[in-house]
């Protein structure tokens, strides 16, 4: 199917309304620093939250979930733990309230509070996550954009488009083209707007994609009724042995040979090993990047954890109505869109998604969706880019050129530097033909090295910027060459077998760096216990605050923090596979799953939500 001119029409009228927003906003955004990164700290936690979502709700990963979803079937709701998806429960419950507390602009502004604003270590931490920072930036950009241009390229065929270029482009080079037309909309709108255009464009895009993925949900369930599907003993069941024991041998073959590639026949094994990582990633907190932006935009510590909350709420439910809809779909009419997923390798499982979009959904239907996910990459997009900004100018400008810079020049280097880093990332895009290498060295290579320097810094009070520097180096060092190496073939197997090698490195060297360098100035130190009140292992610097105010009472929220996180992420799961359930006519299970939902709802109300302005 070709798109139809309502489509078109309703594609041109969101990438206008882009420009207006942004055009229109662009005199609150440039009233200072805080104003264009943070919008002021004014804007609604819903408003953000809806924001957060947006930016999760991404083209390249939606391709994804659906693929693990046709072949895992319901078992494939615990598959995302990878990333972990349940961090935003940890943030949710505790984490977002104690990272808001410090009033900063930047996880890099964030280490002063931490670390001090002098000496060698704090320099040399404030470097490395500022690199970090705008490495996963740049890298997540070109991830992002060349990602783009493989899923619109399908619905815009060159050969309709040629005529109106006045320069030629080659085949290979095509999704790059794509990729680089709607980046612009999304560069103009973001770098003019600052951070309160990007939230207003995100609920646009928000109100656009639940439609989207209602409607589809819808189609799926009346095409489902009545009709029976082929899948493997175990597809629509949750839960897990030791082994996946999914055989697709009658049905669909190819589709064993994706489940022996992606490695997890083992299933109890991979859960397990899943599991380790998302706790360790869950408490080292957010990344920073467009997520972390978001917490600290929030007008307040108890705003911050309400937005991690909503996060959730809003979208998994909307997310997995797509995701079991479009599934449903390439099940009953598999025969149908198979010839769209053949490559010389064989059934590729992840263009699922645009094959039944393109032969199933009507006209102005496939607008709203095409438009949703072009959203999607346009709101992720201009996140990352507000991120990027806000390191560069924050963190590098302010910091060593031009401390005593005046509103408009940060303002016009804001502007600067939005322009340089989507041409680098521009430039990097063109040097990738496989998005998939790009996001593995992403999750395995930089956020192999994240996790115990920023785990420590929140619960050991002996860890010191000198252990953060050599920590953050100690991982994302070896985790590159995992990359390296696995490229050429000397390594194999999935990363996250190699995680806990990686971790066990970057733990030591953030433990050795600690006792070899002198203890944080206990002035910071004391500031920051009493600021953040974090749980842990902080017993010398609480006794110490005790000396000066006898009143002091520290942070013994853990067990009703941890208590909260194990609800929340049950909570969580419910929301996922509530929509597949009814999606799938499975009445007995949603009838249980709302009962599960309801009950965590009221423990949560009188154990997390009245207690916000605890601890």
């Amino acid at each position: 199917m070709k798109l139809q001119a309502i489509d078109i029409a309703i594609l041109l009228l969101y990438l206008i309304s882009m420009l207006v927003i942004g055009w229109s906003l662009r005199k609150k955004a440039s009233l200072n620093k805080e104003s264009y990164l943070l919008g002021g700290k004014s804007l609604p936690w819903h408003m953000l939250g809806l924001s957060d979502a947006s930016d999760m709700f991404d083209i390249s990963g939606t391709m994804w979930m659906v693929s693990l979803c046709f072949i895992y079937g319901m078992k494939s709701i615990w598959i995302p733990w990878l990333w972990p998806v349940f961090n935003q429960v940890f943030m949710m419950m505790y984490l977002s309230r104690w990272l808001r507390r410090s009033n900063a602009t930047t996880g890099a502004e964030w280490l002063a509070t931490r670390f001090g604003k002098t000496g060698i270590g704090v320099k040399s931490s404030h470097n490395i996550v500022v690199a970090f920072a705008l490495l996963s930036c740049l890298g997540f950009m070109a991830y992002g954009f060349v990602g783009l241009g493989k899923f619109m390229e399908i619905f815009i065929p060159w050969e309709s488009v040629r005529h109106y270029v006045p320069f030629h482009v080659a085949p290979a080079y095509l999704p790059h083209f794509y990729g680089i037309v709607f980046m612009l909309f999304a560069m103009f709108y973001s770098i003019l707007g600052g951070m309160r255009s990007i939230v207003l464009g995100d609920v646009i895009k928000y109100v656009i994609m639940g439609i989207a993925c209602v409607s589809i949900g819808v189609i799926a369930m009346r095409r489902l009724h009545g009709q029976h599907v082929s899948v493997p003993d175990g597809w629509g069941n949750p839960f897990f042995g030791w082994k996946l024991n999914l055989d697709w041998s009658h049905i669909v073959s190819d589709a064993n040979r994706k489940i022996k590639d992606d490695g997890f026949s083992l299933f109890g094994i991979f859960f397990m090993m899943m599991l380790f990582k998302g706790l360790f990633a869950s408490l080292a907190g957010p990344a920073p990047n467009y997520d972390m932006q978001k917490i600290l935009s929030t007008r307040s510590p108890q705003e911050a954890s309400k937005m991690s909350g909503f996060v959730s709420i809003i979208l998994l439910p909307i997310r997995y109505t797509m995701v079991i809809g479009l599934t449903v779909l390439g099940l009953l009419y598999f025969k149908q869109i198979n010839g769209d997923l053949q490559t010389p390798e064989g059934t590729d499982f992840e263009k699922i998604l645009p094959a039944t979009i393109n032969a199933f959904l009507p006209a102005g239907l496939m607008g709203l969706v095409l438009t949703g996910l072009l959203g999607a990459f346009m709101g992720t997009f201009s996140g990352t880019l507000n991120a990027a900004q806000a390191y560069i100018v924050n963190d590098i400008y302010l910091k060593y050129i031009d401390p005593n810079a005046s509103s408009k020049r940060t303002i016009t280097m804001n502007y600067l530097a939005g322009i340089v880093v989507v041409v680098i990332g521009v430039v990097l895009g063109l040097f990738v033909k496989d998005v998939n290498t790009v996001l593995q060295w992403i999750v395995s290579g930089l956020y192999g090295g994240y996790i115990a320097s920023n785990m420590l810094k929140w619960h050991w009070w002996r860890f010191n910027a000198n252990g953060f520097f050599w920590g953050m180096l100690a991982g994302i060092l070896p985790a590159i060459a995992l990359a390296v190496l696995k490229s050429f073939g000397v390594l194999t197997g999935l990363d996250l077998y190699y995680w806990p090698i990686l971790f066990f490195l970057s733990l030591a060297g953030s433990v050795l760096g600690s006792y070899l360098a002198p203890v944080t100035d206990m002035d910071t130190l004391k500031t920051f216990y009493k600021v953040v009140r974090p749980w842990g292992f902080w017993k010398p610097v609480h006794e110490m605050v005790l000396k000066d105010d006898p009143m002091f009472a520290g942070n013994r929220n853990f067990k009703r923090n941890m208590l909260n996180v194990f609800l929340g992420i049950i909570g969580q799961l419910c929301l996922t596979i509530l929509p597949m359930y009814v999606v799938l006519w499975m009445k007995l299970p949603i009838f249980i799953t709302i009962i599960i939902l309801s009950a965590i709802v009221m423990v949560l109300k009188k154990t997390w939500w009245d207690r916000l302005n605890e601890y």
